[in-house]
């Protein structure tokens, strides 16, 4: 069996890869950083002696180069049982504003490269009627905010594309799960002031994967992210817009 984790570089994504490597799955990392894949594929041979290699990927240069890389992984590691999409970038907000290019490309890696690689994905795993295809979405993408209205839209978009996409394949013997995390320590909230918990990489990976093998749909991680959207959600927007979020 093979999993293949796209932006494999991240902290989750590393993380993730240990935890189905240890469980006994060839593994493919797929990142921008070739070199820091290879080096990660051959961490996880070492530890856990199970089959994996690094790839290219970049989720929004050549969208063309998406399905040509699925091939790649196949013919190297076999059949893609698991694939997590799990980069993402949310850029600067005032940057975004000022430039819209700067804006689109938080739109294009969070979304449309999410889109064309998970479609590439769908592909094969419909042809052989199995597998599972794990998007990692955000709570920010539950509710429009000024502070990252760029990001949360995309996101909030690739939370609606998943459940589209699990609602097609439902008929298709592919599972489908959108994980909507909440903080977790990484780069991202880097220096993020907040008194709710940040979370641990190794703990969101384990969620993720007994989440994955129990057929789950949709959930928050860390849990307690489900309260705190549907309070922010039940804000009448007349209140939420003098809000400082």
């Amino acid at each position: 069996m093979t999993v293949l984790i796209l932006g494999a570089t991240s902290p989750i994504a590393q993380a993730v890869a240990d935890v189905y490597a240890a469980a006994g799955l060839s593994v493919a990392l797929a990142a921008r950083d070739v070199e820091e894949a290879a080096r990660a594929a051959s961490d996880l041979r070492i530890r856990y002696g199970v089959e994996a290699q690094g790839f290219g990927f970049d989720a929004c240069d050549a969208f063309e180069r998406h399905a040509t890389l699925v091939s790649e992984v196949e013919e190297a590691l076999g059949p893609i049982d698991v694939a997590l999409v799990a980069f993402g970038f949310m850029g600067d907000q005032q940057a975004s504003e000022d430039d819209f290019e700067k804006a689109r490309r938080v739109i294009e890696i969070n979304y449309t490269g999410a889109v064309s690689v998970c479609e590439a994905v769908a592909r094969v795993m419909v042809s052989r009627g199995a597998g599972s295809i794990i998007g990692l979405s955000s709570v920010a993408g539950e509710r429009g905010r000024a502070s990252n209205y760029f990001y949360g839209s995309a996101k909030g978009a690739l939370t609606l594309y998943l459940q589209g996409l699990r609602n097609r394949l439902a008929s298709k013997n592919v599972h489908v799960m959108t994980v909507k995390l909440g903080f977790i320590d990484t780069p991202m909230t880097f220096e993020l002031e907040t008194g709710i918990p940040v979370a641990s990489p190794k703990k969101a990976a384990a969620a993720i994967f007994q989440a994955q093998g129990r057929g789950v749909e949709t959930f928050y991680y860390p849990r307690f992210w489900g309260g705190i959207m549907g309070v922010i959600k039940s804000i009448p927007e007349k209140v939420f817009k003098r809000l400082s979020l």
